[in-house]
């Protein structure tokens, strides 16, 4: 475990390549909260936490907010287990395949010598597991693509991605949360708000859900609710 600051207001912890790592600490953490601790944000290989310095010292104390925090931690990390975490929760998204919401989809299934009923067969058969949430508010990294699927991302970035757009990067499958630029492929659409600013969680998808994916028709689309 390698501790680094981020900033002037969080840590940086480098735990590797172990997701069952990353989840139990991230999980001890968030258990054990501190004051002056704001937030916990897990992604593949590390764990951010995000605190208040003005928080952490108005006890009076004399030792500095990051030092403080890194202690926290270090407390915290000698209870974490190596045991597996109990499996996330089931998340089912809809999605529409193809057409204005997959632009990407056909030429996509053409590089992979595939029938675009293969790819979005081999696409909405698995189940996915979320191993990071950012990019932007609410977007989900989701580990489990079949390997054939695999593809680089697009060498010229859109400058505007619509609000749930569906896409694939390399290994990943990714939902667009908001309207925003992405070098994703597009490979179709989920009627879904996953973000949720007025609720009091407001990201739908969270590190260590499972996924899955049902594919809908544009009619079913349009009434989606």
């Amino acid at each position: 475990m390698k501790i680094t600051p981020l900033g002037d207001s969080a840590i940086l912890i480098e735990i590797g390549d172990d997701p069952v790592a990353v989840r139990n600490l991230a999980t001890a953490l968030a258990s054990n909260l501190r004051t002056g601790v704001l937030d916990i944000v897990p992604a593949y290989t590390t764990v951010a936490v995000f605190y208040n310095p003005l928080q952490l010292v108005n006890g009076g104390g004399v030792a500095k907010p990051d030092l403080l925090i890194r202690a926290w931690v270090e407390e915290i990390a000698t209870t974490v287990t190596h045991a597996k975490p109990a499996p996330g929760r089931e998340r089912v998204v809809p999605i529409c395949y193809g057409g204005d919401f997959g632009p990407d989809l056909e030429s996509l299934a053409t590089d992979k010598e595939l029938t675009v009923a293969e790819v979005i067969e081999l696409h909405s058969r698995t189940v996915y597991e979320v191993r990071a949430v950012g990019f932007s508010p609410g977007f989900p990294y989701l580990a489990g693509l079949p390997a054939v699927l695999h593809t680089p991302r697009r060498a010229s970035p859109r400058s505007v991605v619509p609000a749930g757009s569906v896409g694939i990067g390399g290994a990943q499958t990714g939902i667009y949360t908001l309207a925003t630029p992405g070098g994703w492929n597009l490979i179709g659409r989920t009627p879904l708000r996953l973000f949720r600013p007025e609720e009091e969680n407001p990201s739908w998808l969270r590190v260590g859900d499972r996924v899955k994916i049902e594919p809908i028709s544009q009619e079913q689309f349009k009434t989606w609710s």
